[in-house]
């Protein structure tokens, strides 16, 4: 029997990596992660696993990040009683993360159902709760890296550093089948190297088949010394205090604000930017910043750079609502991290509500943001967006700051990927938008792989690997029906669409010279609704 390899996630977009591995003797799962991104997209997290979670043997986690762990509650609610492996680091921050994702899911549906009510919609139930996410912890069981562990029957696995986040791996699997032993490697989420918050990425040479993330496949970045980059932050920073300040930064809870804040306090003690009051506003990010001044040793360097977070006593956590609150009321130079990253949850909604109308405030985006959410909108030039359901003019400086991905860019993927060589099989390119997805593949069959054995897969396409042999897409039993069409996933969605018409309208009526024009564009959109049928859909 052959092995089959499914992906769930992560194909043909960046987020809900989910990997279904199925051996001669075994059904796995590489991440088990939540989709972001579009409201078409995230409504996938709610719906049925595509496949029985009953039937999982084990999950084997690469990282903490919810695009890769975030579903795994969900999972365990449905049936699934199987080990979760992972890097101690991982399950240490997954015990902070899944809680917090599943209480922040709790106090959004309550909100939502709220007004359900008074629209006379159907209530809602969260994906999962708070328990549901402490309860999934007990399942994880502890890894080290580079020491081979039985995950299952006739399969062993090696989890290589990553160099992405702290915990963070690439995950080696060797199969025994019929023919003889196959080896796959799972890249995860590759770091660039060279940084002194996260060991530089490594993994074995010489692999049956090779599944590589590819978020900057199409793209080289600046790869910066840490003074280089911390110079860059300092120019944007002094830039911002010029402008009157105050500064927020959306930060990812897990690495990003950990590294931020370590150089927003070095800098600070250099006298390089004007001192400020450092504002962490992000309940998830502080316990996150607990784990990381624990077991925040890089391998490559031999320190810990998280140890002086707190020095010079700039830094303020604030753990409650109320704490956040008062915040507002600050005027002039001042720094707020506040989650989440691509501005789609979290407290720094409220900020930006507060912040977006003001010439004097700095938006500094710090990551990737992902098609459809609010960062993207706001790093694509938007003069107003809607938050919430209320509409914010944007005046404030829009920053977008390249220099923190943990990513890998296309060069260094490249080279880590023919550092993996000879890869005697297929090449499997996920976790990447189209461009950069076609981007790497066109890299690497420039740097000597065979174009035949490079594999962009759709969602829920499944291939048949046996040695290094590639069968292509299994099409032996029926397919089911796609959760979503290709290039779906990467497109703002209808929910966009009607927010983006609802701010026209609005400017338009505010534009109108008279009541008069302003009842006739209305009466032209009641003609166009009341002339409107519905396409047939077509039979599954």
């Amino acid at each position: 029997m052959s092995i089959s390899l499914t992906f769930h996630g992560a194909a043909g977009c960046v987020t809900g990596s989910c990997v279904e591995v199925e051996t001669p003797r075994a059904r796995l799962l590489i991440d088990c992660g939540m989709f972001q991104g579009p409201k078409t997209l995230k409504a996938l997290n709610y719906g049925d696993f595509p496949f029985d979670p009953r039937k999982v043997d084990a999950v084997l986690l690469t990282h903490a990040h919810l695009d890769h762990a975030g579903l795994l509650p969900k999972l365990v609610k449905a049936g699934f009683t199987g080990p979760i492996h992972a890097t101690a680091a991982t399950r240490d921050l997954c015990g902070v993360m899944l809680p917090d994702a599943g209480g922040i899911q709790e106090t959004e549906v309550r909100h939502l159902n709220r007004r359900n009510l008074r629209r006379g919609l159907p209530q809602v139930e969260p994906i999962y709760t708070a328990r549901d996410g402490e309860r999934t912890i007990r399942q994880f069981s502890k890894v080290k890296l580079g020491a081979p562990v039985e995950v299952a029957p006739g399969v062993r696995a090696i989890y290589w550093e990553a160099g992405h986040i702290l915990g963070a791996t690439s995950i080696e699997l060797r199969v025994e089948t019929e023919d003889g032993e196959t080896s796959l490697l799972f890249s995860g989420d590759i770091g660039q190297g060279g940084r002194d918050y996260a060991a530089d990425p490594e993994g074995p040479a010489g692999v049956d088949h090779l599944i590589l993330e590819s978020t900057y496949g199409d793209r080289d970045r600046l790869n910066l010394s840490s003074p280089e980059r911390r110079a860059v932050l300092a120019q944007e920073l002094r830039d911002a205090h010029a402008a009157g300040g105050p500064a927020l930064i959306p930060t990812f809870a897990v690495e990003r604000a950990q590294e931020l804040i370590a150089d927003l306090v070095a800098l600070m003690e250099a006298g390089e930017v004007p001192e400020a009051d450092i504002f962490l506003d992000s309940p998830l990010a502080i316990e996150a910043t607990e784990v990381f001044q624990q077991r925040g040793f890089n391998r490559t360097t031999g320190v810990n750079p998280f140890e002086r977070l707190r020095a010079g006593g700039r830094l303020n956590f604030l753990r409650k609502p109320a704490e956040s609150d008062r915040i507002d009321r600050l005027r002039g130079w001042h720094i707020i991290l506040a989650g989440s990253g691509m501005c789609d949850a979290g407290r720094v909604r409220k900020h930006l509500k507060r912040l977006l109308w003001r010439r004097e405030a700095t938006v500094l985006l710090s990551g990737y943001q992902a098609v459809g959410t609010l960062g993207r909108i706001l790093e694509e030039g938007a003069s107003r967006v809607s938050i919430q359901g209320e509409e914010v003019q944007v005046r404030a400086r829009i920053r977008a700051l390249d220099i923190y991905s943990g990513h890998a860019d296309a060069g260094g993927l490249v080279s880590w990927a023919k550092a993996r060589g000879p890869v005697a099989g297929g090449v499997f390119l996920c976790h990447g938008e189209p461009r950069a997805l076609e981007g790497l593949r066109d890299r690497l069959a420039t740097a000597g792989f065979p174009p035949a054995a490079i594999r962009i897969p759709d969602m829920d396409d499944t291939y048949v690997v046996s040695g290094p042999k590639v069968d292509g897409r299994l099409d032996a039993a029926p397919r089911r029906k796609p959760r979503l069409a290709p290039g779906q996933a990467v497109k703002a969605d209808w929910h966009n669409a009607r927010v983006a018409l609802n701010m026209a309208l609005n400017t338009r009526l505010a534009e109108a010279p008279d009541d008069a024009s302003r009842e006739a564009l209305l009466a032209r959109l009641a003609g166009a609704l009341s002339e409107f049928e519905p396409a047939a859909t077509p039979d599954a």
